[in-house]
């Protein structure tokens, strides 16, 4: 299986010839979508640290927002400017839709925030009212000061972290088909890992097998994991180093996330190997009562939290409240590292988030179950659409896999 990908030429407004994976048109929409909503808040310019915005608003594709970079949307028409290093520059001038692209250079003492502020002055916008993405991995604590010490008393601004993130939410059909295209290399992947399973092997070769199905599918290096736990080790929430031996009677999680253009699906599977053990038999019956109740409440125009109602109601009644997890799942989208997870929102009880169509989310149901040792975990990733029941981006089993 090999996914369908395709890259779109486009001319920027000053006529530099770039290379997008979504129409030019997509983008200018969702720039024009992000402006109307600074000036609806007042704003006069957005400061877009999360690598997500710039993927999301210009194309700009990049693992360099580990460094200082910044990109400057303002809520007038005028031209897009990114900050970032020279490592940066090639790909930021021939594959994303920055008008401009300013570079600060390495050096002892360096203050990239201070070269920020001069570009907002050239702008006009001392004195102005800002919005900065503070909530991103692309702007850390220490960064994060400087950008406040450069700004204060040149200008007011405050947290704006949820103006693209809340626009990202809602998919549109382009970037629903890369959904689906990860979808495909999801199942690939777990197929592949439950396929090396066996006692005798390591956990590290599952993870072997799964990457290598995503990438000979055409897929990328996903934003995080995979997972895969054996033994007592399937009851962490959580990858840990050291890969361990499957051995001839044991249990196996597996939870990964394959991404396509960026854009991630996520499943998570469980494997017995050899003789099954009928309390996890019966987990499983369990998580998949609540997986598919779930799914069926999810629908347009209900609250997000409601989804962790019904989660929890299943799992409490079956005897597992001490031993459930408080949320059950997450948005997704296009992220990038260090992970897959796109949040906010998370699905938990009382969160009022309205669900709209073309919103997309990884449900999964985890029993870890602490006082017998044995675990249960299933989940899939599915789409709100307009009418009926949820678009689910995985065409494989969620039922306990024998080996």
């Amino acid at each position: 299986m090999t996914t369908d990908f395709k890259e779109y030429s486009a001319q920027t407004g000053s006529g530099r010839q770039v290379s997008l994976r979504f129409p030019a048109d997509e983008h200018h929409s969702r720039l024009a979508t992000t402006r109307a909503a600074l000036r609806q808040r007042g704003y006069d310019a957005l400061i877009v640290f999360a690598q997500e915005s710039h993927y999301y608003l210009t194309g700009y594709d990049t693992a360099g927002y580990v460094f200082f970079q910044a990109g400057i949307i303002t809520a007038d028409e005028r031209p897009t400017i990114l900050l970032t290093r020279r490592p940066d520059q090639r790909q930021a001038e021939t594959a994303s839709l920055y008008e401009e692209v300013r570079i600060w250079k390495n050096t002892e003492g360096a203050d990239p925030s201070k070269d920020l502020r001069d570009i907002l002055a050239e702008l006009g916008l001392e004195g102005g009212k800002i919005a900065i993405e503070f909530a991103t991995y692309g702007l850390t604590a220490a960064n994060g000061r400087l950008v406040e010490a450069s700004l204060n008393g040149f200008c007011n601004f405050d947290d704006g972290s949820d103006i693209v993130r809340t626009q990202r939410l809602v998919k549109s059909e382009a970037e629903l088909e890369y959904v689906r295209q990860a979808g495909k290399l999801a199942d690939a992947a777990v197929e592949a890992a439950v396929g090396v399973t066996r006692p005798g092997i390591n956990e590290g070769e599952l993870n072997g097998a799964a990457l290598a199905a995503m990438m000979s599918g055409g897929g990328e290096v996903p934003p995080g994991g995979p997972l895969v736990n054996s033994g007592e080790r399937a009851l962490f929430g959580r990858a840990i180093s050291g890969p361990r031996e499957i051995r001839p009677d044991d249990q196996v999680i597996v939870e990964l996330s394959a991404s396509f253009c960026r854009y991630n699906v996520c499943i998570e599977s469980t494997i017995s190997v050899g003789p099954t053990n009928p309390v996890q038999v019966d987990m499983m019956k369990v998580a998949n009562e609540a997986l598919y109740k779930v799914k069926e409440a999810a629908r347009p125009g209900a609250e997000l939290g409601t989804l962790d109602d019904i989660h929890r109601q299943v799992l409490d009644k079956a005897g597992f409240e001490s031993v459930r997890f408080a949320a059950c799942g997450y948005a997704l989208g296009c992220t990038f590292r260090p992970t897959w997870m796109d949040v906010p929102p998370m699905i938990y009880s009382g969160n009022s988030l309205i669900m709209e169509p073309g919103m997309v989310f990884f449900v999964h149901i985890m029993i870890p179950d602490t006082r017998t040792g044995i675990a249960a975990g299933i989940g899939q990733t599915f789409c709100i659409r307009e009418n009926g029941a949820p678009e689910v981006f995985s065409d494989i089993s969620s039922d306990l896999y024998i080996r």
